[in-house]
């Protein structure tokens, strides 16, 4: 018997300590910097080759005069030679500033009154009864018809361009919260009210942190929203005090029947949104996704 009971406290400290080091090693393995060769052949090199056979693919439908009119699809030479000229006038990063400080200045106020909407509408039945269903619908409402409304109410100004932004994306923002809460564990709630976490404590320490994936995806649904809205009132609502975005730009090509024009704010407005998901809401989804063990570096 006192072998026994000698041995198998040193075997369970064995077992232990095994453990302890595989799960050491896990963790190494996990913050291993991935190398440059990996993230180009993963990350870079197929968008690249994406690209590249877009524009070979465009340029075969000139070359080839499958597309023989220039005005209706032009050389990609062409689209670039207009956007370098305007780049060499000093106006192509006017172009771009001007509608992306409309649209992230508009965002952060939709951000700004969807989230409490969103919580409001997922902890207050009543609420969620009575409004939920306007949420849904105005999201699935084109943000073009915002549009005129929003220009005989406030005119032709800047006003109206962040009108049509916030009737756009606030019910994206709010109905991606709802969804985020609605996914939120019962067994989280009795733990956070177990220990005090009640009221606006909860929903700040409890609440909000467990809906963060569902909150994200309704951010970055949010973004692709303002950005559709602008550039719809931008194209409509086209005045000279309002400067020139990108959507006005897309407007001006289309009425000198410019198609390298047309293209080049098409390929902006493209350009731009692809930026704005890569170095702004892609990271913010893969950092909740990783804080939650969903997503493991390799």
């Amino acid at each position: 018997m006192a072998s026994t009971e000698t041995t198998t406290p040193a075997k369970d400290a064995g077992d232990l300590a095994g453990l302890e080091a595989g799960l050491d090693a896990l963790e190494t393995r996990q913050k291993t910097r991935i190398p440059f060769r990996q993230t180009f052949v993963e990350k870079v090199l197929p968008p690249a080759v994406a690209v590249l056979l877009v524009l070979a693919i465009w340029q075969a439908l000139v070359s080839f005069k499958i597309v023989d009119d220039p005005t209706r699809l032009p050389a990609p030479a062409d689209v670039w030679r207009v956007a370098q000229d305007a780049w060499l006038q000093g106006e192509l990063l006017g172009y771009i500033w001007t509608s992306v400080s409309r649209g992230l200045s508009g965002f952060l106020l939709a951000l700004v009154i969807g989230t409490p909407l969103g919580l409001l509408v997922a902890r207050v039945k009543v609420v969620r009864a009575a409004i939920g269903p306007i949420l849904s619908g105005l999201q699935s409402l084109p943000s073009v018809a915002w549009v005129p409304p929003a220009v005989i109410w406030l005119g032709l100004n800047n006003s109206m361009m962040y009108a049509v932004i916030l009737l756009g994306a606030v019910p994206s923002i709010a109905n991606g919260l709802v969804s985020g809460v609605d996914q939120v564990s019962p067994l989280f709630l009795r733990a956070g009210r177990t220990l005090g976490a009640t009221g606006l404590k909860g929903t700040w320490h409890i609440v909000l942190p467990a809906a963060l994936p569902g909150y994200v995806a309704g951010l970055k649904q949010g973004w692709a929203f303002s950005w559709r809205s602008l550039m719809a009132a931008e194209i409509i609502a086209s005045f000279p005090d309002l400067g020139v975005g990108l959507g006005q730009l897309l407007e001006n090509g289309r009425n000198a029947s410019d198609m390298a024009m047309v293209f080049e704010a098409i390929l902006l407005i493209l350009i731009v949104g692809i930026a704005i998901d890569l170095l702004i809401f892609s990271p913010l989804e893969r950092w909740v996704l990783r804080s939650r063990g969903l997503l493991v570096k390799s």
